[in-house]
């Protein structure tokens, strides 16, 4: 089953793909096995910052030994911001490219994102672009110890993702409708009518993403698959329950030196975080 397939199993039957970030083999181990517990599809991915910290080709190399065991495993290449990068971790054998243009303008965007989609498509139609219209206040992985406003001028606009998604050709489309990453003392609020308009507004086979999932309500999570989010992003709340668990670790037993050792309680945090999702959803025995 190619990734495209996955994603249209998950919109037909309603559940999503979760997609966790990884930057080191103990997370990657954690994530894994809580796929293998639960017989469920795996999503994995790598910011420009992890690419850089796991190697390109070493992320691809470690995510196709787990397929080569059974797993239906993918990596993504996400939030990459330059069109060269997005072709540099193509080119190394990623499943998936987020290139993530947002914070440019509308015309940029576009440009920028259907050079990324023409080079891709043109040598491997099965690897999935995604893209994003709107944008997140917020940066990635980060505890907010305060109230974050969302500006009106970040959420996507109806007539501009038409016209966006018309242009670029993309596979997966991530709005902003309330959703933030990292976390911060507000709820996120999500506008479940601007979802509607633009689950009704854009082709009905259109991946819809999920980022900024961490401190979303599960209702909420649980009502946005319901109404065609087919694919989530999990990363700030399984970094947390990672680096907490080696902090803890190394706390409790400073004199340990193996890394087998006083990784290992990290490792079951990650997979008990990216079980959790896993259940959260849908994705137990889809396949």
């Amino acid at each position: 089953m190619t990734l495209h397939q996955l994603h249209q199993k998950a919109l037909n039957e309603k559940w999503a793909v979760p997609h966790f970030n990884f930057s080191s083999l103990a997370q990657l181990n954690g994530i894994v096995d809580a796929g293998r517990k639960l017989n469920a599809p795996i999503l994995v991915g790598t910011s420009e910052g992890e690419r850089k910290h796991v190697g390109l080709k070493q992320a691809v190399a470690l995510v196709q030994s787990f397929r080569e065991e059974g797993l239906h495993i993918f990596l993504n290449a996400d939030h990459t911001k330059s069109v060269e990068a997005a072709i540099a971790a193509f080119d190394a054998g990623y499943d998936s490219i987020h290139i993530d243009l947002s914070k440019l303008s509308f015309d940029e965007n576009v440009e920028g994102t259907k050079r990324v989609v023409d080079y891709i498509k043109s040598k491997n139609p099965e690897v999935e672009v995604e893209a994003e219209l709107g944008y997140l206040v917020t940066d990635s992985s980060k505890i907010y110890n305060e109230v974050i406003e969302i500006p009106e001028e970040s959420y996507t606009k109806v007539e501009e993702a038409i016209r966006f998604v018309e242009a670029t050709h993309i596979d997966r489309f991530a709005p902003a409708v309330g959703n933030m990453h990292g976390i911060a003392l507000n709820d996120k609020v999500i506008r479940f009518e601007l979802i509607e308009q633009l689950r009704a507004a854009l082709p009905k086979n259109l991946t819809f993403t999920i980022h900024g999932g961490s401190g979303i309500h599960d209702e909420d999570i649980q009502k946005m698959v319901q109404m065609g989010f087919n694919n989530a992003h999990i990363s700030t709340e399984l970094r947390q329950a990672y680096t907490t668990a080696l902090r803890g670790a190394l706390t409790e037993h400073p004199d340990e030196l193996s890394p087998q050792v006083y990784e290992l309680p990290a490792r079951q945090a990650a997979e008990a975080l990216a079980e959790g999702k896993m259940r959260l959803y849908g994705t137990v025995d889809v396949l």
